[in-house]
């Protein structure tokens, strides 16, 4: 059985997968695994799919079950090396003790995840082994559509009653991780997914040595979602950093937009929310939010009870209201029939008190919007604009890659940089950058960072146009025409034949081919090279 590396559906004798595109003619770049590679006698590794500082995530085939999984691997970046095409995990000696104390975390951390593969929001966790001195995990694989996607199909924000099923599940599941001694640590719409059921499913799992600043490990830490804390040099993560985290998803949910990072909330710590947006959602959950998204730990919500019950509360007016509604009610049927006293009827107080009650909310309302932190937001989504504008970005950003060559980038990075380079696992096409040029990057070129980030950039780097025209070699000397013809990515096979025309040694042409055609790049053409007249080999022949 033949398998496509990118998607683990049979292919046959194609190179080129017909299901999903991938050039299963390419290798997997160092220092991730090989294509094909068996773990524990059973999973067949395909295509990476991402990596953070401490894991990798391929796809891969279970040749048990015939099911396509997630094989995630243990790969601590700056703490390890492996030879181009080999499997096993190398460590320096010096590492050793960093390297396996991280590695019984992320043992230990799985192992959680995988007792509590019945939350409908976790990942279910199979198996947990250690090979090639490391450890590899394996996660079952959904069809799933990135939270973002979902979110701009449904133009751009959420409803709230949409929302709420949705995220739900997700306190309950952090709830759960947290009563196990762990943490998520990176609740952000790039980790969220939907399922073919309609559900969120949440990725993007590593251990709280991946998710702070300060550990051996470089950092991954998602810009608006990441709490303040988590900038800070191995102050100790909990609960409160996750409601952080979830609240600035449920915000981009509901808005559309993240929230500032928290290195730039620090100096300014409002909140953006359109006019719009907080008049069509319930004031409960525009206040949980902004409870939420303290940027001062103590003032945040503290628990997931509370953060649960917050933005479950029925609206308190509306409350209020209804029990002025029931005490009216009852104070009319009291007073049926009774005198006024002093002038004025039971209904007549009923009705007093309920202004003086409508008075007193005005007023509470006005405090809680001079109060609450999320007061300063509310405007037209012209003012909004203006002041989105006005505290525009001037620190620092993602330097641009693309356009220039990989080994030029790689070189430009300081070794005590903050940057680390990872190369994509398969180069693409492209017919506007050349073989060896970077043509994308992730987090794109401009993209904010502070002083303190550890900056994760993904490139995919060209190989040039699929299509190659094969070069005018006529004439050239064998050496000559094969170095054109490797020059377009494009591989020669010589044969020999007599001509009249073209002297010993020199290319006659190609064989079924001729300049200027297209070929796909990789393809081998072979090529005419000339033995000389047949009279002069026959002339040699006799001198000999």
């Amino acid at each position: 059985m033949s398998l496509c590396m990118g998607c683990m559906q049979e292919i046959g004798d194609n190179v080129v997968c017909p299901s999903c595109g991938f050039d299963n003619s390419e290798k997997q770049q160092a220092p991730f695994l090989p294509y094909g590679t068996v773990l524990s006698n059973r999973y067949i590794v395909g295509a990476g799919i991402d990596t953070n500082g401490e894991s990798t995530r391929y796809i891969a085939f279970d040749r048990q079950t015939g099911d396509v999984v997630i094989v995630c691997e243990f790969l601590p970046v700056g703490l390890f090396n492996r030879d181009e095409n080999s499997v096993e995990v190398k460590v320096n000696y010096e590492d050793r003790l960093v390297y396996n104390k991280l590695k019984d975390d992320f043992i230990n951390y799985y192992r959680i995840l995988s007792e509590l593969r019945e939350l409908s929001a976790l990942l279910k966790v199979h198996s947990i082994f250690e090979e090639n001195n490391t450890v590899y995990v394996i996660e079952e694989n959904e069809d799933l559509i990135p939270f973002e996607e979902y979110v701009e199909r449904s133009n751009g924000s959420l409803e709230w009653d949409i929302a709420r099923p949705l995220f739900m599940p997700v306190i309950s599941a952090l709830e759960a991780l947290h009563k196990r001694g762990v943490g998520h640590y990176a609740i952000a719409p790039k980790n969220m997914y939907i399922t073919a059921s309609g559900k969120i499913k949440i990725t993007g799992y590593a251990t709280e040595n991946e998710r702070k600043r300060g550990t051996p490990l470089k950092s991954q830490l998602f810009s608006g979602a990441a709490a303040p804390e988590q900038y800070e040099d191995n102050f100790p993560l909990d609960d409160i950093t996750d409601i952080y985290g979830f609240c600035a998803t449920l915000f981009y949910a509901l808005t559309g937009h993240m929230p500032k990072s928290a290195p730039e909330r620090r100096k300014d710590s409002r909140l953006l929310m359109s006019t719009n947006t907080v008049k069509r959602l319930p004031p409960h959950v525009v206040s949980a939010l902004a409870n939420g998204l303290q940027v001062e730990r103590e003032n945040r919500i503290t628990d997931f009870d509370e953060l649960r019950s917050q933005l479950s509360v029925a609206h308190t007016a509306k409350a209020i209201q209804e029990e002025i509604s029931r005490t009216a009610s009852m104070n009319l049927a009291k007073e049926k029939g009774k005198k006024k006293r002093n002038g004025m009827s039971g209904v007549s107080v009923a009705v007093i008190s309920a202004a003086i009650t409508v008075l007193v909310l005005g007023v509470a309302g006005v405090f809680w919007l001079m109060q609450n932190p999320l007061a300063g937001m509310f405007g037209s989504n012209e003012s909004t604009v203006e002041s989105t504008q006005s505290t525009e970005w001037t620190g620092a950003t993602i330097p641009n890659y693309v356009g220039k060559n990989y080994n030029d980038v790689i070189k430009s990075i300081p070794s005590d940089s903050n940057i680390t380079i990872y190369r994509n696992y398969t180069d693409e096409y492209s017919d506007k950058y050349d073989e060896g040029i970077v043509m994308e990057q992730d987090p794109p070129a401009g993209s904010k960072v502070t002083q303190e980030d550890d900056i994760l950039i993904s490139i995919t780097v060209s190989k040039g146009k699929q299509m190659r025209e094969l070069p005018d070699i006529e004439g050239e000397k064998l050496d000559e025409a094969a170095a054109d013809i490797a020059d377009q990515g494009l591989l020669a096979t010589a044969e020999y034949e007599y001509s009249n025309t073209v002297a010993e040694g020199r290319v006659i042409g190609y064989k079924q081919h001729e300049a200027g055609d297209t070929l796909e790049y990789g393809t081998n053409v072979t090529i005419i090279v000339s033995r000389g007249t047949e009279e002069s080999a026959a002339t040699q022949s006799v001198t000999d």
